[in-house]
């Protein structure tokens, strides 16, 4: 009976020793390897991926964005670096009354447009519609139509001047480079001064 009960303490207790072995193994699993003097694979990775919000990162993150400045019209905008190299394309827009046929608008349009385009392979040019602030209002009171789609253009910014728009159904087409046009200006990179 002893030689039984001792088997069953030898066996609860192996259980017990390998399941706190087990545990621990895996809460190391978990948990980054230690750096030792002779470690020298690890000594530079360690820093290198943690990223503890250092407000120095922020700083770094705003060099890492281009910034095509207006002072004519008085705006900023930020493109990314893979803009790098981008033209400026002015053209024009015209608008005509909506119950005033004799009304008649018309201003600048400036396209900012990725450096990649060509004529084999165009892309996806980020227009800028520029109106004064009294052509801005006949658009909100609707007595202005600027284009073919039945819905205004989407306003970006303004300054003491000028409103700065966004035509209606400008990427229609969806040329190469549309995605990446719609995430720039999702982070409303227009700022007016």
């Amino acid at each position: 009976m002893k030689k039984i009960i001792l088997l069953i303490s030898v066996a609860i207790l192996s259980t017990s020793v390998i399941g706190c072995t087990k545990g621990e193994d895996a809460v190391e699993d978990q948990s980054p390897p230690a750096v030792t003097d002779n470690d020298n694979n690890n000594d530079n990775n360690i820093d290198d991926n943690i990223d503890d919000g250092n407000p120095q990162d922020e700083a770094n993150k705003d060099e890492e964005e281009l910034v095509y400045t207006n002072t004519e019209f008085g705006f900023n905008f930020a493109l990314p670096l893979s803009w790098e190299g981008y033209t400026i394309v002015e053209d024009k827009w015209e608008g005509v009354g909506i119950a005033n046929e004799e009304l008649k608008e018309s201003g600048k349009i400036l396209n900012i447009r990725h450096p990649e385009w060509t004529e084999e392979n165009p892309r996806q040019d980020i227009p800028i519609m520029i109106f004064t602030l009294d052509q801005w209002k006949l658009i909100e009171k609707e007595e202005l139509s600027v284009g073919a789609a039945p819905i205004p253009p989407k306003k970006l910014g303004e300054n003491d001047e000028y409103v700065f728009a966004l035509p209606a159904r400008y990427n229609f087409t969806f040329p190469t480079g549309f995605e990446e046009v719609e995430d720039i200006l999702e982070n409303n990179p227009l700022e007016a001064f």
